[in-house]
């Protein structure tokens, strides 16, 4: 009896140990969880009583980005889950108000798009239409870059002629192509003749007419890539080539070993924007082509402009659902490009 008694109080006493140390583990962990919280408090009112300029400064621009990006892109995004057209849609006529009947569908639009043969050949379409500008800009305006970068008489006037493509309006310069590009007037067709050559259908052939956008797209580009890789050109120590032109390096190696490994911060930058502006390259498109002939050269863009402004009736949920549909195609862009460049172990 007396030897289970005493067990009995030994027990009592660890489990009493056993308890406190619980509880004190408890309010250890309470404690520490408080002192976190509070410390981040503290540490977001020190930032904000230390940089209420900047966020100051800030907060119009943001204000400004949410009225005329944010609700734009909510609203599409609402849109391309109805559908609304033009019939249905809030209007008035004269004095008379007609309210909105279009309905919530869901994903039916965005079933209806995937599912349509067009959604593929528009993407394929503007896919070529990307890589293929947006290669040949970054290769002439590396070569343009280049040669720039050396000191030669007459520089100066050469890089502002060069440059002066990115000055002119975009549109200016789309019409100033369309009429080089005229079948019976243009000066291209009149160049050719007086070569003995027949007159080349540059917008009346779908094949030709990609060729035209093509290039038309490229000759605007080429501004921005030069003067951003001329840049980077005059970033890259000149004593890097000295002493591999010291240790017999060719041209061709001194460019491979030196020139593009300096370049790859600056070049992933411009191909990532530079492929951005081109996939949602509407001016060119419209303003030369129109999409045509036929609708050979429409691209994602010009197809939603189209279903919101010129089909008839005009289906705005359709067109937001094209919308929607190119931002997440860029958005996946955007993330895989991300991913292969924290592979190659640059940060972005």
């Amino acid at each position: 009896m007396a030897a289970d008694t005493s067990q009995s109080v030994v027990k009592a006493a660890d489990d009493g140990v056993g308890n406190d140390s619980a509880v004190r583990g408890r309010s250890r962990w309470t404690d520490s969880g408080n002192t976190g919280n509070t410390r981040n408090t503290v540490g977001l009112r020190r930032a904000l009583a230390t940089h209420w300029y900047a966020w100051a400064m800030v907060a119009p621009v943001v204000l400004v980005l949410g009225v005329i990006i944010g609700w734009p892109l909510v609203r599409g995004i609402y849109l391309s889950l109805t559908d609304a057209n033009e019939r249905n849609v809030a209007r008035d006529i004269g004095a008379r108000h007609i309210d909105a009947t279009y309905e919530f569908i869901g994903l039916d639009n965005y079933t209806a798009v995937l599912g349509d043969p067009v959604f593929l050949q528009r993407l394929v379409w503007t896919v070529v239409w990307t890589v293929a500008c947006v290669s040949i800009t970054f290769v002439l305006g590396l070569t343009l870059a280049n040669m720039l970068n050396r000191q030669f008489k007459g520089r100066a006037a050469y890089r502002m002629a060069l440059i002066l493509p990115w000055a002119v309006p975009g549109f200016v310069s789309v019409f100033a192509w369309r009429f080089l590009f005229n079948r019976d007037n243009g000066i291209l067709n009149k160049v050719l003749d007086g070569g003995g050559i027949a007159a080349v259908p540059w917008l009346d052939d779908p094949t030709w007419a990609k060729f035209s956008v093509i290039a038309v797209n490229v000759w605007l580009g080429i501004p921005f890539m030069m003067v951003a890789l001329l840049g980077g050109l005059q970033s890259i120590p000149g004593e890097l080539y000295e002493a591999a032109e010291m240790d017999g390096a060719s041209a061709w190696q001194r460019f491979r070993h030196i020139t593009l490994p300096g370049l790859r911060a600056v070049s992933m930058t411009v191909i990532l924007l530079s492929t951005i502006w081109t996939f949602n390259m509407f001016p060119v498109i419209f303003l030369l082509t129109r999409g045509g002939p036929g609708d050979s050269t429409e691209i994602l863009v010009t197809q939603a402009f189209r279903e919101a402004f010129i089909t008839s009736p005009r289906d705005f949920a359709v067109s937001a659902t094209w919308g929607v549909l190119i931002l997440l195609l860029l958005m996946i862009f955007a993330l895989v490009y991300r991913r292969s460049l924290r592979k190659q172990g640059e940060v972005w």
